[in-house]
């Protein structure tokens, strides 16, 4: 059974150019053109992947992709000709998953979402694995973690840097790998990125911990832990 890839893209050249290269590489596809008809498929019936443009007309792109994050933890794909940094770091924050700016290669957005494809079938391999230190358990394929019982309701992002802290806990990584290891290769965002996601896992943390606990630590100049003792 082939994944079910929506794009939501309002250009028609661009959009017949990407469905089609798709189709091609053997996904099933399906376009919609307004932001309103994106986001009423995406949680009517969310699909394996949503390749989402930022600027649409009714709602925009990150508009979308806030609401669907309340619903939906699939993987998103963000299409922008918005290249400058903010637009990025909002789209992380959101819970995008990568960004592909425009004028992009054809190709480039099929390797693309092979690759996020790729690891989200690795990551579901497992239904019943998951990370535990003391009281905080990230469970593995549902991209979720809790505290104390208490869902944290993160992005994918946050959880994948929660996963590399959580997996050696009381190591010190620093942004560098950080980024390296919690960003994809060819998602161009820099340090800022880290402290960004940082800051809003302190803060979901701190509110599911019941104590005001900080369960991550800063040492500065070198990078980020997951406290052992706040932990315990």
């Amino acid at each position: 059974m082939s994944h079910r890839i929506l794009v939501i893209e309002d250009e028609p050249d661009i959009a017949t150019i990407v469905v089609d290269y798709l189709r091609h590489a053997g996904y099933t596809v399906e376009h919609q053109a307004t932001g309103t008809a994106g986001l009423a498929s995406m949680l009517t019936t969310p699909p394996d992947l949503t390749l989402l443009d930022i600027m649409l007309p009714g709602i925009d792109g990150l508009e979308i992709l806030r609401q669907a994050r309340r619903h939906t933890q699939h993987p998103i794909i963000m299409l922008t000709a918005r290249v400058e940094e903010v637009d990025r770091l909002i789209g992380l924050e959101l819970g995008a998953d990568d960004y592909i700016c425009k004028p992009f290669s054809p190709r480039e957005v099929v390797a693309r979402a092979k690759a996020v494809l790729r690891r989200t079938a690795a990551a579901d391999q497992d239904p019943a694995a998951s990370t535990k230190v003391n009281a905080l358990t990230l469970h593995e394929s549902q991209w979720q973690a809790t505290l104390h019982g208490t869902p944290l309701g993160l992005t994918r992002r946050e959880f994948r840097l929660l996963q590399v802290l959580a997996r050696q806990r009381g190591r010190i990584f620093s942004r560098a790998q950080l980024l390296d290891q919690a960003y994809d290769d060819t998602l161009d965002v820099n340090e800022r990125a880290i402290d960004s996601h940082i800051k809003n896992l302190r803060k979901k943390l701190k509110a599911a911990s019941g104590d005001g606990s900080d369960w991550i630590r800063s040492v500065y100049g070198v990078g980020f832990a997951l406290d052992p003792a706040a932990a315990d």
